[in-house]
């Protein structure tokens, strides 16, 4: 699958998800130990936010700290089909993927990014759908290729403390749960009764 159309599909899927948070669903906790529903999907739009000045080639100097603090206002399913559009927009932009990305971690090809945002993405919009019982399963195909970049990545990521260590999985898993648990979650994961 093409990388812009797999990037749609996570981007898709995570915004189908925050629609389906109900309203007294934003404070629920999440398989992310120190977020809610709303901090959880504060982070991911802050992530989509920052996409479309660095796919336009801006630094994190440039940007500033306009993307710190609550993204997500009084209406926070709208403000995040409203980011996701834009960011959609972005990368799409006619030489987008031919850019280098300057990012925290040093400059990085645009492609590289796009895989990162797909992870952000799909891991993120997992775990919205646990914390609001929606449904956890995400496009195959954008799940392989982010299973894919990601096995080249894991010890990158643990060694930068980005992720948990994996959890255990039985040898017949299928891919998303072995996705998921590569980025220290248990597929098992239900919210406390």
């Amino acid at each position: 699958m093409d990388l812009l159309e797999t990037y749609r599909r996570s981007l898709a899927e995570f915004i189908d998800r925050v629609d389906q948070v109900g309203p007294g669903q934003w404070s629920e906790p999440t398989p992310c130990p120190d977020w809610d529903v709303r901090t959880l999907v504060n982070h991911v739009v802050g992530e989509i936010r920052w996409s479309v000045p660095l796919l336009a080639g801006r630094t994190i100097a440039q940007v500033g700290d306009r993307f710190e603090g609550d993204q997500l206002g009084a209406d926070p399913a709208e403000t995040a089909r409203d980011s996701a559009a834009q960011a959609e927009i972005a990368a799409t932009r006619p030489g987008a993927l031919d850019r280098t990305v300057h990012l925290s971690g040093g400059d990085t090809p645009a492609a590289e990014y796009l895989h990162q945002l797909i992870a952000e993405h799909l891991v993120h919009g997992w775990d919205l759908a646990v914390a609001i019982g929606a449904d956890p399963r995400f496009d195959a195909d954008a799940v392989r290729e982010c299973a894919r970049w990601f096995a080249g990545r894991a010890e990158d990521y643990r060694r930068g403390q980005l992720t948990e260590p994996p959890v255990d999985q039985p040898a017949d898993a299928d891919e998303q749960d072995r996705l998921i648990a590569a980025f220290g979650r248990d597929p098992d994961w239900a919210p406390a009764d």
